[in-house]
């Protein structure tokens, strides 16, 4: 997986929380057999920037732990004909997740888990959604968090 990490954060993410996300991710995409030559981002933010997000984005006025922004590319506007061969080699952007670290800080201390486990998680999930998942509807959370929980725990960021 091509990964592209930002870190817009005040106080700059320690490395070793870098490249966990960067660990959980590759395994996350092995997991759900993800081409490996799928591209995305994580920025890190404080909350104040995560708030002008989801304001902006989602019309609330408040700060979130985690947004996905996933890239919707099944338009037929101008299609290009390639054979599979052709098609595979051409990596597949699939979005983009701001995580805010204040609200891993947050949650992790009202959970009572590790902030590595919160980093963890909120990573997964955003990568779940970029990758089609979602949790709107009873189906859909039925399968979405339980494949989050299996990740998790068998990365093993248990709870």
């Amino acid at each position: 997986m091509d990964l592209e990490i930002y870190d817009e954060t005040k106080n700059k993410v320690p490395q070793k929380h870098i490249d966990l996300i960067k660990d959980i991710l590759e395994y996350a995409g092995k997991y759900i057999e993800l081409a490996e030559n799928t591209e995305m981002s994580v920025t890190f933010v404080n909350n104040d920037k995560i708030q002008q997000i989801n304001k902006k984005y989602r019309g609330v006025d408040r700060a979130t732990d985690v947004i996905s922004f996933a890239i919707e590319d099944d338009s037929d506007d101008f299609p290009i004909i390639m054979d599979d061969e052709m098609q595979a080699e051409i990596p597949k952007n699939i979005g983009d997740i701001f995580v805010s670290i204040d609200k891993v800080a947050e949650q992790a201390e009202f959970l009572n888990h590790s902030y590595e486990r919160e980093l963890g998680f909120l990573v997964v999930h955003g990568f779940l959604h970029l990758n089609g998942y979602d949790h709107m509807k009873p189906e859909d959370e039925a399968v979405m968090f339980p494949l989050q929980r299996k990740i998790m725990d068998s990365y093993g960021l248990k709870r």
